[in-house]
């Protein structure tokens, strides 16, 4: 049985983001982690896209963290502090078990910010500018399988590796980059914190009746179509009264998703925009959940939302 361990999920999100600016270029990138003689010993069966298995003598152990390319892809690079979406299997070095493995079909796939407040430094030290497109293998060396508090994630013993094959299936930019656009009279004001997080404030006027949509910032990038996967970060308020019903920022990572698995509404306010933009939707109920509750969603509730476009696939 595939499983996603606690183990993977530790990998995953350890702590709280603290996202940084991200280049444009893969010219500044700067690999944490080299090929070796360690990592050479691991030998992946199944390719970019398809469930692997990993075979390595054990114990398997190194001082150094150690990755290797197997696939190289044509995509743009992970850059520190942007959002990458992976497929991963991960092993334990010294027994040769496998730990937690996503399932390869794009139902589980993890994204999360390139940085280590987010990630366990091996895990970013695997990506870190690598093309999206690209299968690596790595293995981690113990010291780079810590948590902040010194700790090694997932119970293993503190001179344990782990041998992780990765699918980077795609990567974005940490934070909307687009070129500021003049404010429409009639929306919610957005003030943004240092790390691109917003504050929403909604005007005291009637809710329109109808999706309006306003640009605050203009992205150069790829335009996003109809029923395509979007990477976004996201914070959604209630017009009525301001409160904050959910926010990608607060969990501490972007959202990957098909605009065919989300309301109406925030489907056709991203449809047409381009990555790099930030937005602003204001969703009347009839696109949104309706005459319904939903979680903390009053029903008839009209919906606001601000969204960092950060990347698109078809």
């Amino acid at each position: 049985m595939r499983r996603t361990s606690a183990l993977l999920v530790g990998l995953a999100m350890v702590a709280s983001l603290t996202a940084c600016s991200s280049s444009t270029s893969d010219a500044s990138c700067t690999p944490l982690a080299e090929s070796g003689s360690t990592v050479d010993k691991v030998k992946v069966s199944g390719g970019f896209g398809e469930l692997p298995t990993a075979a390595f003598p054990t114990p398997l152990t190194v001082t150094k963290t150690e990755r290797k390319i197997l696939v190289k892809g044509d995509g743009a690079p992970a850059l520190p502090g942007g959002a990458v979406t992976l497929d991963f299997s991960i092993y334990n070095g010294e027994t040769g078990e496998i730990l937690g493995q996503t399932k390869y079909d794009g139902t589980d796939l993890q994204t999360s910010s390139l940085d280590d407040n987010s990630l366990i430094h091996g895990l970013v030290a695997t990506i870190q500018c690598a093309n999206a497109g690209s299968q690596i293998v790595s293995v981690i060396a113990p010291t780079d399988l810590l948590d902040q508090n010194g700790a090694p994630v997932g119970n293993l013993g503190k001179n344990t590796s782990l041998v992780v094959v990765a699918d980077l299936i795609s990567t974005s930019l940490a934070k909307a980059n687009g070129k500021d656009q003049p404010a429409q009279d009639g929306f919610p004001t957005v003030v943004l914190d240092a790390n691109g997080v917003p504050g929403v404030t909604v005007p005291k006027t009637k809710a329109p009746t109808e999706l309006k949509v306003e640009v605050l910032k203009k992205g150069d990038g790829p335009i996003v179509k109809a029923g395509s996967s979007v990477t976004v970060h996201y914070t959604g308020v209630l017009w009525s009264d301001g409160t904050v019903f959910d926010s990608s920022w607060s969990r501490k990572s972007p959202a990957t998703f098909s605009l065919n698995g989300v309301v109406p509404g925030f489907a056709q306010a991203l449809e047409g925009q381009t990555v790099g933009s930030q937005i602003v939707a204001v969703i009347p109920p009839e696109l949104g959940y309706g005459n319904q509750d939903n979680g903390t969603i009053p029903s008839g509730s009209t919906l606001v939302f601000v969204i960092d476009i950060l990347g698109t696939t078809p």
